[in-house]
């Protein structure tokens, strides 16, 4: 059913889609609300393509509804895509038009007022006024995913849905793009696919983690990044079970011991933990050289909650791959 909030902008309602045997997509939900700027994450073959494409009106589902500000994408098409901006991860250029010439054709296409004018704001806003009348051929692999997010937001939508866009970019590249992605998106709802887990960190101020078809996880950045604690802490003179007595300690989840003195601790809340590991220092005499705190990166607290969901059985060994969090 629909959400009747006015600041709901992407609604997924049980969308599911299947591909013969095989379910790519189970009964997913979320919503994204006004403002947003949403990573959905998750490794190939995860689903997450498959999602954006039922959330565009692209391909229908065979179960589940999605609304793009408040209209149904299937029964409301029309009035769903006037609101919606979609980059595929597959740019629909023509290299024979010119960046202008191409605008030109995708704004008429749309029936927009004022096209010139429209043509002038998202060339200005990609950084693309001084390429305008070039073709697209002789343009860049990252200058033509400035060409495909202008046509994106040529008619001004409220919404927009990027599937993958800095995949096959240099590392120049990727900044330029994930800056544009930033300052389009301070006044609209933005939905973006990747794996690459710094795009995440930057852009997005919340997370939806989705694996075998199936949503693990739907967090915001900073509560993701508070569940994974590191406290790392030096003895000068630890016992043989020294790891199983800090095992013990209130709020730790796990300890990895680093050669014969220094120990790893993840933990809950790392302020209120520490005290409590310092005493148990100190009552035992292990003798506490050094205590450091820090944030484990998103690339381990994503891993982890990847091997949660496999244990879990939300993921088979295709899905099961390492994510990049380097620039490509």
């Amino acid at each position: 059913m629909m959400n009747t909030e006015n600041d709901v902008m992407i609604e997924a309602d049980g969308l599911t889609k299947k591909y013969g045997p095989h379910t790519a997509v189970s009964d997913i939900s979320f919503s994204c609300t006004k403002g947003e700027v949403v990573g959905f994450l998750g490794p190939n073959g995860a689903g997450k393509t498959t999602t954006m494409r039922m959330l565009t009106g692209y391909m229908p589902p065979h179960q589940g509804d999605a609304y793009i500000a408040g209209h149904h994408t299937i029964s409301e098409s029309m009035q769903a895509r006037h609101k919606l901006g979609y980059l595929p991860e597959t740019v629909p250029l023509y290299p024979e038009m010119s960046v202008e010439g191409y605008l030109e054709f995708i704004g008429r296409i749309r029936r927009i007022d004022n096209l010139w004018d429209r043509i002038d704001d998202v060339l200005q806003d990609v950084g693309l006024l001084d390429r305008a009348e070039s073709y697209i051929s002789s343009l860049s692999k990252g200058m033509r995913q400035r060409v495909g997010l202008a046509q994106a937001l040529l008619h001004d939508p409220d919404v927009l849905i990027l599937d993958e866009p800095t995949i096959g970019l240099d590392p120049a590249q990727i900044v330029e793009i994930r800056q544009i992605i930033s300052d389009v998106g301070r006044k609209r709802t933005v939905l973006l696919s990747t794996h690459i887990l710094a795009e995440v960190e930057q852009i997005c101020s919340r997370v939806i983690m989705i694996f075998d078809g199936r949503i693990y996880a739907d967090m915001s950045i900073d509560e993701i990044k508070s569940t994974g604690n590191l406290v790392s802490i030096r003895l000068a003179n630890p016992a043989a079970n020294t790891s199983e007595l800090l095992e013990r300690v209130s709020g730790v989840e796990s300890i990895v011991q680093h050669g014969t003195n220094s120990f790893g601790l993840t933990v809950v809340d790392s302020d209120q933990v520490r005290p409590l590991v310092a005493e148990t220092a100190v009552y035992n005499g292990w003798g506490l050289l050094e205590m450091t705190q820090e944030n484990q990166s998103l690339e381990t607290i994503f891993l982890t909650k990847m091997r949660e969901a496999e244990a879990a059985g939300f993921a088979d060994e295709q899905t099961a791959v390492i994510l990049s969090t380097e620039e490509e």
